[in-house]
């Protein structure tokens, strides 16, 4: 605040680099912002394709696993239930 009230060459050349101080904190904050959605929409993304690769990875699994074999006991079994 001084030295936009001080008439002094230096003074002057002070405030104007506070002022361009001021302008680039700005910019910087609105490309923050947008960096910072651009990181939420890619979240976003990221967590839909966790959610289809861990669908994926289950289907793999099942079929990794072979198959129950039904098999035949040994020798001559009868039903008496009936």
């Amino acid at each position: 605040m001084l030295s936009s009230v001080l008439s002094s060459g230096h003074a002057i050349a002070v405030n104007i680099e506070i002022m361009r101080s001021f302008v680039r904190i700005r910019r910087l904050l609105e490309a923050d912002k947008s960096l910072a959605h651009r990181f939420e929409r890619l979240e976003r993304k990221l967590a839909s394709h966790d959610h289809a690769i861990i669908g994926i990875l289950s289907a793999i699994r099942q079929l990794m696993q072979p198959p129950v074999a039904k098999r035949r006991g040994i020798g001559f079994t009868a039903d008496l239930g009936d």
